[in-house]
């Protein structure tokens, strides 16, 4: 099942709940824009290289679209598309003004100069710049892409548009980036988790945990988790997977990872085979790598009882139906890993305002913010007899079909989405 099928099947799922017609589903699925260019730049050596990017703004019935770029050979319009839709889905289940957008460029970034990639972003923004904006679309970081790749953006677009900060979210800190911006992915995991354990009866000390992926959201999730008191026992790589059933030491291990590039070798824990980290012994799961992989292949062996998606789509629909069956708690990607476009929001407002906030501020309207759409998904999950996906995308999609409505830009159709709560 393609990327963009998997979030379609979620969408109608809970669009059933609604008793939505398929005339109204196909307004809330399709995008409103696919922009596709061809972008040329010149190599280091010399050599001409033709690129292909994408941005896709899928709706912006509730304030200016919002996603992120990235910068990765498997970056196509399929893929792009469902991201684009998460991301509608996902602003509106916290409860922030924005639609959803996301972009990205057929590359491989890893063999590209810093200049390349300079040369690269500055390319895509001169075919972009006239569709995004502080008011438009506002970009962000995404895989193969950093607070670096922002800075470049604000400065090209700026060269067209004037002084722009707001342009993007994700900058560094100099150019208008927001204090607690990097952290903010693996802190949103953590207080989705603290809150839904707190439900459960459960302290985060009292559960082991198992991450896929040590970037910036795994690696983030981890520490803050182990701050916590959370055991994490196992992690896993591009390098490989390590495991400590005595818990890892999550600072030693981003000392480790930061000096040799990965954590394989971690002194502290012993390797293990890559392929089976999904399926070890754990309370809890935190696949945050890619997409797609918890499947219907593997899905049987998952021995966790709670899986929170750190990742974008990392559960297909055979595989999530399956959980349900099986008793298992998924913590969606919409609500679960909503914390980075909540402080994206903040950095925006911020830009706006032109006035900076503290960390401990940042931090604290987060915890507020991901309390506030916990409660909220908890209560139509449990009025409506579904699952907590179902229950995030109930409350997705009602936001958006009324927020299209008071704006007047369907007929009153619209107004008749409103779940049970």
């Amino acid at each position: 099942m393609h990327a963009s099928e998997a979030t379609a099947y979620y969408f109608k799922r809970a669009s059933k709940h609604l008793g939505m017609s398929e005339r109204l589903e196909k307004i809330l699925i399709m995008p409103k824009r696919e922009v596709k260019v061809e972008i040329h730049v010149e190599l280091d050596n010399g050599e001409l290289v033709s690129y292909t990017g994408f941005r896709v703004q899928h709706d912006n019935s509730r304030g200016p679209m919002k996603g992120g770029l990235r910068y990765h050979p498997e970056v196509d319009p399929d893929e792009v598309n469902s991201l684009a839709s998460l991301m509608t889905w996902k602003t509106a289940v916290v409860n922030v003004p924005y639609g959803g957008a996301k972009g990205g460029i057929s590359c491989n970034p890893s063999v590209l100069s810093h200049s390349e990639l300079q040369r690269l972003t500055r390319a895509f923004v001169d075919e972009i710049h006239d569709i995004i904006g502080p008011t438009l679309d506002v970009p962000a970081p995404d895989m193969g892409t950093n607070a670096q790749t922002m800075a470049w953006i604000v400065d090209q677009y700026s060269k067209y548009h004037g002084w722009t900060p707001a342009v993007v979210t994700g900058k560094p800190v100099e150019l208008g980036g927001s204090k607690g911006r990097d952290a903010a992915t693996g802190r949103g995991i953590l207080f989705a988790i603290q809150a839904f354990m707190q439900d459960e009866g459960k302290a985060l000390s009292d559960l082991t945990f198992v991450i896929q992926g040590f970037g910036n959201v795994g690696s983030w999730a981890a520490l803050l988790i182990h701050q916590a008191g959370g055991k994490v026992i196992a992690i896993s790589d591009l390098t490989g997977a390590i495991h400590n059933p005595k818990g890892l030491d999550i600072e030693a291990l981003q000392r480790h990872a930061k000096e040799t590039g990965g954590i394989a070798g971690f002194p502290g824990a012993e390797s293990m085979d890559a392929n089976k980290l999904l399926m070890m012994d754990c309370d809890v799961l935190v696949p945050a790598a890619l997409g797609n992989v918890l499947t219907k292949e593997n899905a049987a062996d998952v021995k966790a009882k709670y899986i929170v998606e750190g990742a974008n789509g990392p559960t297909a629909p055979e595989a999530d139906e399956l959980f349900i069956k099986q008793g298992k708690h998924v913590i969606p990607d919409i609500f679960a890993n909503a914390g980075g476009v909540v402080v994206s929001y903040f950095e925006w407002v911020q830009n706006i305002q032109q006035f900076r906030w503290s960390e401990d501020r940042v931090n604290a309207e987060l915890r507020t913010i991901m309390m506030e759409a916990y409660q909220d998904i908890k209560a139509l999950a449990k009025s409506n007899n579904c699952d907590m996906r179902t229950g995030a995308f109930l409350l997705a999609i009602s936001r958006v079909a009324q927020a299209a409505a008071v704006r007047g830009l369907e007929n009153d159709s619209f107004c008749m989405i409103r779940p049970t709560a």
